[in-house]
């Protein structure tokens, strides 16, 4: 039996909706341990005077919670 917490992130790139996501989950895998499923929530880009200065990735991310026993 397993069980895991999902959590949500967003990533942000000046180049494309992929790179915003892989910087979400790139960011994530150094704090958080076996990651499991990432899926993608939502995409928006930021704009600034007419042009996109950002791409932005809502990731949900789940990882597994290990115990002691």
């Amino acid at each position: 039996m397993s069980v895991y917490k999902i959590i949500e992130l967003v990533g942000t790139s000046p180049e494309s909706w992929e790179k915003a996501a892989e910087e979400a989950v790139q960011t994530a895998s150094k704090s958080l341990r076996d990651l499991r499923i990432a899926e993608i929530s939502e995409l928006d880009m930021q704009i600034e005077d007419g042009k996109i200065k950002a791409y932005r990735a809502k990731v949900k991310l789940s990882f597994k919670y290990h115990t002691n026993d």
